[in-house]
């Protein structure tokens, strides 16, 4: 069991740092302030900051452009739309890139790796077929378009998918979808064009793992309204946002429907092994930014004739925070490696394991790097309170906690089941 990287992923991995310093870090402060100077001046928050416009374009002249192609995919996408080379990396050899990505929150957009894209995007790439990849696919791998993922609903409780009360039902040529979704990230940004909506096909005969479907709506499609976009604790997360959606007789022809109807949690199981993985190690590269933040100021400041760093048990403090950062990022390559060798089934229990761990993790890390900062810890003068943000909600996106615990104690007693 070998976690270290190869010489290709290590020198992506460096050559994303080196970006991010160079490039993002100088400029990051002028793209958060460009929505709320919009709202000041009348402006439009939601227009995506021409900075980060010409960072994807610095990024793709240097070959830094959808890093999370999975191996395999050596093909046409890789060559016309990937990285150096050509070829897709393992979950093993992405993990220490994404973990670069997340010290900065708009690393994954301009390198085209953020959330929900990646994911609607290897569903795509693995169960779309040749007519949706050449209209969907190839417009999200160029960074032209963006996209949703419309899964959870406001009326009912999503932790259990088969819940959900939106539909997508088979008529004749077409699919008909109606229902309430919330939370879709990507539904403010101005160039989202498609959703991928989950909702139940309505088959009597089915079993409840096979009565929800998979299909691409359009976002221009009649029926189609995105009537708010949430604030998550405060922050909409501009250009992307958070929608909630609805559905009213939305008609798309069937040749929409992703696999087939019922088909959906199988693909839902496909795409969120690996893009937990991205999410992880991302939140480490965030928890690593957040403790360098705290040394730095720890050192730096003093009080009570002393620096920060030796008041209060803040010693011990950067002693955990290290020995946490470095246990989350073993158990987040070993469930990447387990993804790799025996693939989403043979990795059940770590993947839900990292979906546990490592949120709660980094909010410990980010929580301490917040009181070494005092009042500045909870201002925009640092990215420490949005960073809380982003841990915490990812306690609860892509599945909250106790699904997860739920899962790792099931499999677990499974093994006493005699």
């Amino acid at each position: 069991m070998d976690f270290a990287p190869s010489p290709r992923a290590q020198d992506l991995a460096d050559r994303v740092r080196t970006f991010i310093d160079s490039e993002i870090a100088p400029v990051e402060e002028e793209a958060h302030r460009f929505a709320a100077e919009a709202r000041e001046s009348g402006g439009d928050p939601w227009a995506v900051p021409p900075v980060l416009r010409e960072l994807q374009a610095k990024a793709r002249e240097q070959g830094l452009w959808n890093l999370w192609l999975p191996a395999g995919h050596e093909g046409e996408y890789a060559e016309r739309y990937g990285t150096d080379g050509g070829v897709g990396l393992s979950n093993t050899d992405y993990a220490p890139v994404a973990e670069q990505t997340g010290r900065s929150f708009l690393a994954p957009m301009v390198f085209n790796c953020n959330a929900p894209d990646t994911g609607n995007m290897e569903v795509l790439l693995k169960y779309g077929t040749q007519e949706q990849r050449d209209r969907w696919l190839d417009p999200l791998l160029d960074g032209r378009i963006r996209s949703g993922f419309a899964m959870t609903e406001p009326d009912a409780a999503s932790s259990d998918a088969t819940n959900m009360q939106a539909t997508a039902v088979v008529d004749g040529d077409e699919v008909v979808v109606n229902g309430r979704k919330w939370w879709t990230t990507g539904a403010g940004h101005p160039d989202c064009e498609v959703f991928i909506f989950m909702g139940r096909s309505e088959d009597p005969d089915a079993d409840r793992h096979h009565q929800h479907t998979m299909v691409l709506v359009p976002r221009d499609t009649p029926g189609v309204e995105v009537v708010r976009l949430l604030p998550a604790m405060g922050r909409y997360d501009e250009p992307l946002g958070h929608g909630e959606l609805r559905f009213t007789d939305v008609r798309v022809p069937r040749a929409n429907v992703l696999v087939g109807e019922g088909q959906a949690f199988e693909i839902a199981q496909g795409r969120l092994g690996p893009g937990r993985v991205h999410h992880c190690m991302r939140l480490i590269g965030l928890a690593e930014r957040a403790l360098e933040l705290a040394c730095e100021r720890g050192t730096r400041r003093t009080a009570f004739g002393k620096p920060l760093i030796n008041l209060g048990g803040n010693r011990e403090r950067v002693a955990q925070a290290r020995i946490a950062i470095d246990s989350a990022r073993l158990l987040v390559l070993h469930a990447a490696w387990l993804l790799d060798t025996q693939g989403p089934w043979g990795a059940l229990s770590q993947v839900s394991q990292i979906k546990v761990a490592v949120p709660r993790m980094a909010q410990e890390v980010i929580d301490f790097a917040m009181q070494v900062h005092g009042g500045g810890g909870l201002s925009d003068d640092f990215p420490l309170a949005g960073a809380w943000t982003q841990a915490r909600a990812l306690r609860l996106a892509d599945g909250p906690d106790e699904v997860h615990l739920g899962m790792v104690a099931r499999l677990e007693l499974s093994k006493y089941k005699d």
